[in-house]
């Protein structure tokens, strides 16, 4: 049986009809449950009255079931002529349900389980036909075929049973899963009649009288054979391959674990050979034909493995099988253990015993305390013990007895002193990292064998001599500590890695390079390093170096000829040091480099020796002053090159880019421009980064002002990058963004899943509800059933941040909310200090989380990892996991403040690597935010990640810098007329409003023609007039922007008022240009009614302005008598606001109704700008979204400039001073020959 999917998901919908959907509605209780397998009927009259049945024709193996939650499986079964009900989780096992049992009850608590609370939510989600791939029903058993990753082959055959020649040939198929050989028919594989056989110690043969055919026979007399005919000879030596590595497995094992078996297959018990039996995961049963009363007849039975079967009550009849030494019996719900088990203990050859005092016993060799609450521990009396694993625990103090102490690993916990007596004179491994030891203890520097000492993450001021001088240690972590300095070595030793990152180290001894011939690994990044010591004293230099971390020191030139003493050098990192030149003659000796890391220096250029470098595959020099592209693209191993945030103006490339190349990244160099042919030859690169030349409309200009955003990725030493980012700087076509960061650990599918479809999940549930913590939760939760068959075994982290005004509160600041799963985490930066927003979802982390899984009978392995598989208990996917795995994420919301600077997301490697502190402090004075996570991904490379690697940086300028209201200090025209400006351009025309800027105009599509007329003439007057550019000043409301909305009791109460748009050329909705019938429009002459939600509006210019005051009035206003509102058009350093005309209710035709300066389409690009554009045109060209809202984008013609001579500055300033006069002259012309003669100037009548 295939691994259930979604294929029956498209139109599922349609099953209802409109009576079902008001039963439904009527009660929360009620319900579908979608039943497979089920052959074609009709819904029977003597169905019980609580159970409806509906089918479609479009799919016959498919019944949609209306029921409650108190409709028992039993009642289902006879309103569908069924003898039983089977449930399938996440594609899995499947096991027959209990007549009692309630299948829309149990789909219910499934949801509530996942994080569902709202009852009305939890209904809908219920009818959803995608939650088949995680919970699913079925009318009769499925065949378990391929549902396993264990499926070897597979295929459809002419099969024939027996030895003889009596029997025919027939049409079968067949699979061969794990050890054993599947056949059944074609029609009954779905219904799970099928024939196993088990091949361990059987017999493949082939057939000489029938050409292509191969026989299976199992072990035994009395075992049948079946011969297969295949229709190719490299089809049938392909099944003899395979089938002949199982038969020449041991006899005595046979594995059916993950079969959803009830019972055993009656052939197997003439088998009598078999020692150990897997029965895992199946559902077996007590008192069945082969059920487990029945395995007392294997004789020869020594291990029996019947763990997650949930049998409730122990198999008795165990206890009769005399020769079982080993028994698994866990997770199965075990209450009590029946006192005849006694007779398995005198019989088991036990290995571990549990008493209370450990002094008693003498032999115990291994002790394993892992993950436990322990503050002290004393084993000093266990006088044979050689190794012991203790860590995150919270040990302060450690005794132990040293006689045969081999291997100590006590990680992550609060030692201050740990005592082992005597000398450990046969240890050659400790692991200490992650505590508080302010030294290191004598009696290790006393060990003779020790070769492994890991004192990273404590508090030493200094590392002892003689650890250096020992003749037997080969691996040195020292890290993360206080070490000032390292003690002289005058004697050669025999260390391969020595780790000295993030310490107060300004030099390295003379000698060490000379005296640590065998070192191939230093990793001294994060240090002071000023200086190298020389690698020889002689012509030629013995060095075996290998790999050298030298990052954030401050490294200079001088360190350059130093390297040329390590001829070996493969990798190479001298990120963010000192270095504004690299000589030539120097690179030119790294011939065995492979990896180079130059970035965050003051470089100005690549050596052309970097050619002779043949064995390079990784350059990364972002974050300098390069200007010439390096002569990098012959080098016949390049893979990986990143010159990002540079200042490259031109590239050479040869006619041929080397077939290695993989990824290209030129981001960030902004005077950097590529030819087309450049581009056609970059174009077989698989990833290649360019900068896109940003179309700046109003969306983007208002969100750009408020923040911006830089994305970094690197794969390591992998061969695919597992990580995805989202960012959306203008959300929802307004001011608010979403940024999002996806880790998916060694699958890549599930992240570029979530990157498409998590800002539309986010958009949806944001419409239907305005509480954080509601719209947060439901959009994970929506995106983890969206993730369907990929996942049901594949998981991911996922961390969301989305920043939005509060609707509540129009006159708030902007709020980030954050919610995460898994250990991807989000840092803002606030006032200098790291503020995390995220929770790490790990049995590590989060004691709350390890004490649910366990609880929950889960499996928590050794390396501290549920069920061996993940280590966090929250992430999106992996669903076979449930309940232990739930996609339910952690919330945190937070005003944004003037002191809020930078928002970081990393994922897991990136925050292993970095601490909070560091992160924030390393790019919070970087401006360019690209630069930024570049730099945090360069870190952690440098600091030892080898895994991908994400970086997110996002600058906020939320503060009152980024606010253009007029009442924060902007100098304004006053009655004097203009500021001493002698150029002034002219005022952009009226464009459409846009969502980012403050103004959004929906389609009413809940309000007739009538009603939106009758609200029109609530906000507008039936009479207008309209000024010209000479026009005098006349007050109006404050200019305000999004920081700060109008006040409550302002004008500008971001009131609806609507208006009435019309046809700029015809009356039946064609559009200019091409006399085609607009989508969306009526054709029959009718108005659209426009519902325009007014409010302070801020957008910025497309070109940059001076800093000196630019700007240009254009004031609308209307009769004395109308009392109507007006609005006025201002420019002021780069920042424009869209001009309103006032609304009335029947809007005269003019030649132009409706002006844009430039449409943006929905494949990105913008057409040419025109004098006249049809507003509704650009807004049915708009997403169809729920929202209704539009963008039309604002551009500013650069030619729209209006110079004021000299001579003509005083007198424009006198009418300026005289608003009065000015008015009155407007005021005494007709409204028809006024609106004709502003025509050319305001085409936008709102």
């Amino acid at each position: 049986m295939k691994r259930s999917g979604s294929r029956h998901c498209l139109h599922r919908r349609s099953r209802f009809s409109s009576r079902e959907r008001d039963w439904l509605k009527e009660d929360v209780k009620r319900g579908c449950v979608y039943l497979y397998g089920a052959e074609t009927a009709t819904a029977t009259a003597t169905a019980p009255a609580s159970v409806a049945s509906t089918v479609t024709s479009s799919s016959s193996d498919l019944h949609l079931v209306l029921c409650t939650v108190e409709t028992p499986a039993s009642e289902i079964c006879a309103g569908q002529g069924k003898e039983s009900l089977y449930l399938q989780l996440h594609g899995d096992l499947v096991r027959r349900l209990d007549p009692t049992e309630r299948p829309l009850h149990m789909v219910y608590e499934y949801l509530a389980s996942l994080g569902f609370e709202d009852p009305v939510r939890i209904q809908e989600e219920a009818t959803n036909p995608d939650l088949s791939c995680m919970i699913r029903f079925y009318g009769e058993k499925p065949c378990q075929m391929d549902h396993l990753d264990r499926i070897l082959l597979s295929g459809i055959y002419n099969v024939r049973k027996g030895k003889t020649q009596l029997h025919k040939w027939a049409e079968r198929l067949v699979v061969l899963c794990g050890t054993c050989l599947i056949v059944s028919s074609v029609k009954d594989c779905q219904t799970g009649k099928m024939h196993i056989l088990p091949l361990v110690g059987g017999k493949v043969e082939e057939l000489k009288r029938r050409q292509h055919s191969l026989a299976f026979s199992s072990a035994g007399a009395q075992a049948p054979t079946y011969h297969v005919c295949f229709e190719s000879l490299a089809e049938c030596q392909r099944w003899y391959r395979q089938a002949s590595k199982v038969v020449s497995q041991r006899m005595s094992t046979v594995d059916l674990s993950c079969y959803s078996l009830e019972e055993v297959p009656e052939h197997l018990f003439y088998s009598q050979d078999i020692t150990y039996l897997n029965l895992r995961h199946n559902f077996m049963q007590l008192e069945r034909p082969g059920g487990l009363d029945c395995l007392y007849r294997f004789s020869q039975l020594k291990g029996l493995n019947l763990s997650h079967n949930k049998l409730g009550l122990f198999p008795i009849l165990l206890c009769e099988i005399s020769t079982l030494t080993e028994l698994n019996l866990s997770c199965n719900g075990f209450h009590e253990l029946p006192g005849q088990i006694g007779s398995l203990l005198k019989l088991n050859n036990l290995k571990r015993t549990v008493i209370d005092n450990l002094e008693g016993n003498k032999r115990v060799t291994h002790v394993d305390l892992r993950d436990n609450q322990l503050t002290d521990l004393d084993l000093s009396s266990l006088g044979n013990l050689q190794q012991l694993h203790c860590e995150r625990n919270q040990l302060r103090d450690l005794t132990l007895s040293g006689f045969t102490l081999r291997a100590l690993c006590a990680n992550s916990n609060r030692l201050t002193t740990v005592n082992v007596y005597p000398v450990p004179s046969l240890l050659t491994s400790l692991e200490l990292s992650r505590n508080q030891l302010e030294y290191v203890p004598d009696w290790v520097c006393e060990s003779k064998k020790i070769e492994v000492l890991d004192m990273s993450y404590n508090l030493l001021t200094e590392v002892p001599i003689r650890i250096l001088r020992s003749l037997s240690l080969r691996k040195l972590m020292v890290g993360h500590n206080h070490v000032q300095s390292l003690p002289v070595l005058l004697e050669h030793i025999p260390l391969e890695v020595l780790d000295l990152q993030h310490n107060l180290l300004t030099r390295l001894p003379d000698t060490l390079f000379s005296k640590a011939l065998n070192l191939r690994y230093l990793n001294a990044s994060a240090n002071n390093l000023e200086s190298l010591p020389s690698a020889c004293t002689g012509e030629e230099s013995l060095s075996m170096l290998q790999l050298l971390y030298l990052t954030s020191n401050q490294l200079t030139d001088q360190c350059i000829p130093v390297l040329v003493g390590h001829p070996h050098l493969r990798i190479l990192h001298l990120a963010d040091n000192q270095l504004q030149t690299f000589p030539a003659s120097k690179l030119n000796k790294l011939e065995q480099l492979e990896e180079l890391n130059l970035s965050g220096n003051k470089l100005k250029t690549i050596p052309t020796t970097i050619a002779n470098c043949k064995q390079l595959h990784t350059l990364v020099a972002h974050s300098n002053n390069i200007s010439i592209f390096p002569e990098i693209l012959h080098l016949p191993h390049i893979q990986f090159v990143d010159l990002s945030c540079n200042d490259l103006t031109e590239i050479l490339i040869p006619e041929a880019l080397p077939p290695t190349l993989q990824d290209l990244d030129l981001t960030g160099n902004t005077n950097l421009v590529l030819e087309h042919k450049t581009l056609e030859i970059f174009s077989h690169i698989t990833t290649l980064k360019i900068d896109q030349k940003p179309l700046l409309t109003a969306d983007s200009a208002g969100a750009s002002t408020f923040w911006s955003h830089g994305l970094a990725e690197m794969a390591g030493q992998r061969n695919k990058l597992c990580v995805s980012a989202l960012a959306v700087d203008n959300f929802a076509e307004g001011v608010e963004a979403v940024y999002g960061m996806f880790d998916g650990d060694r699958n890549e599918e599930l992240p570029r899943l979530l990157q498409c479809t998590m800002a539309d999940v986010l958009l949806e549930e944001v419409q239907q509800s305005a509480i954080d913590t509601v719209f947060m939760a439901n959009t994970f939760l929506v995106s983890h059933r969206k993730l369907g068959m990929a996942g049901q075994k594949l998981g991911s982290s996922a961390l969301l941040c989305y920043v939005r005004h509060d609707t509540a509160d129009p006159t708030s600041s902007f709020t980030l909310t954050v919610a995460n799963v898994g250990t991807c985490q989000a840092v803002l930066c606030r006032n200098g200090q790291p503020l995390p927003l995220s929770r790490v979802f790990s049995l590590e982390h989060c004691p709350e989380e390890l004490q649910r899984v366990k609880e929950q009978k889960a499996i928590v392995t050794e390396d501290n990892k549920v069920n061996g598989v993940t280590c966090c208990t929250r992430m999106l996917g992996c669903t076979y996991l449930y309940p232990w795995i739930l996609p339910k994420p952690h919330i945190y919301s937070l005003p944004l403040t003037v002191q809020d600077e930078l928002l970081i997301l990393g994922n897991k490697a990136l925050w292993e690597r970095l601490s909070y502190l560091e992160a924030v402090t390393a790019v919070r004075h970087v401006h360019d935010p690209l630069a930024a996570a570049k730099k945090l991904c360069t870190l952690a490379q440098s600091y030892g990640c080898q895994d991908n690697v994400g970086a997110m940086v996002i600058c906020l300028n939320v503060g009152e810098d980024g606010c253009t209201c007029e009442a924060n200090g902007l100098n304004l025209p006053g009655p004097g007329g203009f500021a001493s400006a002698t150029t002034v351009k002219d005022a952009p025309k009226p464009t459409t409003p846009s969502s980012s800027s403050g103004i959004a105009s929906e389609f009413s599509s809940e309000m007739s023609t009538s009603e939106v007329s009758s609200e029109v003439g609530s906000t507008a007057s039936d009479e207008h007039s309209a000024t010209g550019l000479d026009a005098s000043l006349v007050p109006r409301p404050e200019r305000r922007c999004s920081l700060h909305p109008m006040p409550t009791l302002g004008i500008f109460q971001r009131q609806p008022s609507c208006a009435t748009f019309s046809s700029n050329q015809s009356d039946n909705g064609l559009d200019s240009d091409d006399d085609q019938p607009v989508e969306g429009v009526i054709t029959n002459g009718s108005k659209v009614e426009v519902e325009v939600d007014i409010h302070c509006c801020r957008g910025k210019g497309l070109e940059a302005s001076p800093p000196a005051l630019e700007e240009t009035s254009l004031i609308v206003g209307p009769e004395e008598d109308s009392g109507g509102l007006f609005f006025r058009f201002r420019r002021q350093n780069s920042v424009s606001c869209a001009a309103l005309l006032p609304v009335s209710r029947e809007l005269q035709k003019s030649p132009s109704a409706s002006c844009l300066y430039g449409k943006k389409l929905s494949n990105g690009s913008v057409v040419p700008l025109e004098d006249s554009l049809n507003l509704i045109e650009v807004a049915t060209e708009a997403p169809k979204k729920k929202t209704g809202y539009f963008c039309a984008p604002a551009q500013l013609e650069p030619e729209d400039q209006l110079v004021i001579p000299r001579d003509l500055e005083e007198e424009v300033k006198e009418q300026l001073k005289h608003p009065q006069d000015a008015r009155g002259t407007a005021d005494s012309e007709p409204w028809g020959e006024t609106q004709a003669d502003r025509s050319e100037e305001l085409d936008t009548a709102l």
